[in-house]
């Protein structure tokens, strides 16, 4: 089990700002900040730290959602914020039967997904 990740990112107040939008919906908040880093999480503990550095390589950061709904919904205010499109939100099948995921690339070009693998219930 992953504890947390972090994400190096060239601007961290345009990053801080992409993240606050996008993650909302999946309940995720700023909770921890720093002159060099972020914690973003959940109930209070931050799993998703973004901190000033120049990224090597992108990288790619799934979160889960409680639901299609929730997929949907991190995609549209990924896409408000700024980010690029990467996969819109859909089945993906050749992953399992019931995966529903959502792709975009933040600011830095980093492939950030909100996935569900509950099947449609209607």
């Amino acid at each position: 089990m992953i504890d947390h990740i972090g994400v190096s990112v060239t601007d961290l107040e345009k990053s801080i700002a992409f993240y606050t939008k996008a993650l909302a919906p999946l309940g995720y908040a700023l909770i921890m900040k720093w002159e060099q880093f972020a914690g973003f999480g959940i109930a209070g503990k931050p799993d998703f730290w973004i901190g000033k550095g120049a990224p090597k390589d992108a990288i790619h950061v799934a979160f889960r959602a409680g639901g299609r709904a929730q997929v949907r919904a991190f995609y549209e205010a990924a896409m408000a914020a700024g980010a690029t499109d990467n996969g819109a939100p859909g089945e993906r099948p050749h992953y399992h039967e019931h995966y529903y995921g959502a792709f975009v690339r933040d600011p830095d070009g980093h492939n950030v997904e909100a996935v569900c693998h509950e099947p449609f219930l209607g």
